[in-house]
């Protein structure tokens, strides 16, 4: 069985304001997701890890270095734990993304949603767990660790449960978060989930749950 813990980056700007990064570039770390970084570096300074991945943007693989640092390991970057392409929709703040219609959409149906000029959440999750299961094929035993967003890691995490797409909204991943599975010839396994346990989490914005009327 490989063990693999999925880490969510640390926060920035855009997480700190609630608002959707998604690919843009340029998006880093702030004071506190490097705080974040280095509090994750030394929660991990013994584990045993074979590999670190990360998705291609720059605060996963910012996340990822005091990591790399600590274990003497090289971040390898997999494009298909990258962030969900949320089209027309990045950058907004999720406030004002709240009183748009097909915001109940992804709240009450994510199955359905398709990002304007974006992908869905369906395909994200395949080509998510398509990377995971190549990463476990590459190790199939042993710690292996890979650092990606919010809303990916929560549909990987559904896709293993078994839970319904539809459902993955009430699973919770903070910043800098660790969640641990077993995968391999067996079932899947949930060992850990959004633990946070000495990493420093200020408040954030919660993003919202029921569709506001516009002004």
């Amino acid at each position: 069985m490989t063990t693999l813990l999925l880490i969510r980056h640390g926060e920035n700007d855009y997480t700190r304001t609630g608002r959707l990064a998604g690919w843009t570039p340029g998006v880093s770390l702030n004071d506190v997701g490097r705080r974040q970084a280095e509090q994750l570096a030394t929660k991990l300074k013994d584990a045993p890890l074979q590999a670190l991945y990360a998705s291609p943007l720059e605060r996963t693989r910012e996340t990822a270095g005091p990591i790399a640092v600590v274990r003497g390991l090289s971040i390898e970057v997999e494009p298909g734990l990258g962030e969900v392409r949320y089209g027309r929709w990045q950058g907004q703040s999720l406030k004002r993304l709240a009183r748009q219609k097909l915001w109940r959409v992804v709240q009450s149906l994510p199955s359905a949603m398709t990002f304007p000029e974006g992908e869905t959440f369906r395909g994200v999750q395949m080509r998510a767990v398509e990377a995971i299961e190549a990463i476990v094929k590459s190790h199939p035993k042993g710690l292996v660790a890979a650092v990606s967003h919010g809303d990916v890691i929560k549909l990987v995490v559904a896709h293993y449960l078994g839970l319904p797409l539809d459902l993955f909204q009430r699973l919770q991943i903070s910043t800098a978060s660790v969640t641990t599975l077993q995968l391999g010839s067996g079932a899947p396994a949930l060992v850990r989930l959004n633990d946070t346990a000495g990493i420093e989490h200020p408040r954030q914005p919660k993003r919202p749950t029921r569709r506001t009327k516009r002004a």
